[in-house]
């Protein structure tokens, strides 16, 4: 239980770190002439962009939270279930950027979270391998 718990946190972290860092590059590129050649200008403006700054701080929990969960369950598990941020994107970005998303993407989106089902529902937790135990 805490494993798919935490994974749903990292989940939630990586999806709303992706619609922050979508949001920040929208807002750049709206206030940044590409054709003026100052790129200084952009890295200032990318810098102090708080969705920018917002969407790295999520990506972060996610990596710690990530992290945290294969130290002490197996890879087979915890990458399939991370998959499911796909689904979750794509949604929100439906829903909160109003980015068109075809019947035949959300097939396939929905073609991943079947998948995700199946690995979720035959996986076992295990205990986490000990120093000295063979794997």
């Amino acid at each position: 239980m805490k494993t798919l718990l935490f994974l749903a946190v990292a989940v939630a972290a990586q999806a709303a770190g992706n619609i922050c860092l979508s949001l920040g590059m929208r807002h750049l590129a709206a206030a940044f002439n590409a054709d003026s050649g100052d790129w200084i200008a952009l890295a200032g403006l990318a810098l102090t962009s708080p969705w920018l700054w917002a969407g790295a701080a999520l990506l972060a929990t996610f990596t710690l939270l990530f992290t945290l969960v294969l130290s002490w369950t197996d890879l087979s598990l915890a990458l399939p279930v991370i998959s499911v941020e796909i689904v979750v994107n794509v949604g929100l970005a439906g829903w909160l950027l109003g980015e068109s998303v075809s019947p035949l993407h959300w097939l396939g989106t929905l073609l991943v979270a079947a998948g995700v089902a199946l690995v979720v529902g035959t996986a076992r937790d295990k205990a986490p391998v000990q120093e000295g135990q063979p794997a």
